[in-house]
């Protein structure tokens, strides 16, 4: 591997937002520097980005509430040299030794590259419905 995980640093935000960006994750709805200033406050170890040397070539923010864990923004600048995998591996290892017996995530419908990612790392699809309330408004 070409690249090292660590913890986020607030020296990471705008690579990080910029790999995003790139990667089709933000949406005009959600700030991701007010993401990513939310996830500071609620278990930061859990926030994790792959560098190499410094330059920052993936992420995942991870989070657990007592039920179950989730993961967010997984982002990869290289696809196929393994920095997605390496990254869930990495969360889904905090996640357990925090006592987590599970982990969930989101992926949009018309994002069939990502589905077929999580397939091949053993996650399966269940019907749910989903559904969501704002409570802060980011713009």
């Amino acid at each position: 591997m070409s690249f090292t995980i660590r913890a986020f640093r607030t020296c990471d935000t705008d690579p990080v937002v910029a790999l995003w960006e790139e990667a089709g994750l933000t949406r005009p709805w959600n700030d991701p520097r007010k993401d990513i200033e939310r996830k500071l406050a609620v278990q930061p170890e859990l926030f994790l980005v792959a560098v190499d040397g410094d330059q920052v070539v993936g992420s995942v923010m991870a989070g657990y509430d007592g039920h179950r864990g989730w993961l967010y923004y997984l982002a990869s600048a290289r696809r196929g040299e393994g920095i997605g995998r390496a990254l869930v591996a990495k969360a889904e290892r905090l996640l357990l030794a925090s006592g987590c017996p599970k982990v969930q995530l989101m992926v949009r419908p018309e994002n069939a590259a990502a589905r077929g990612f999580y397939d091949a790392l053993g996650y399966a699809s269940f019907d749910t419905w989903a559904t969501g309330k704002r409570l802060i408004a980011d713009a």
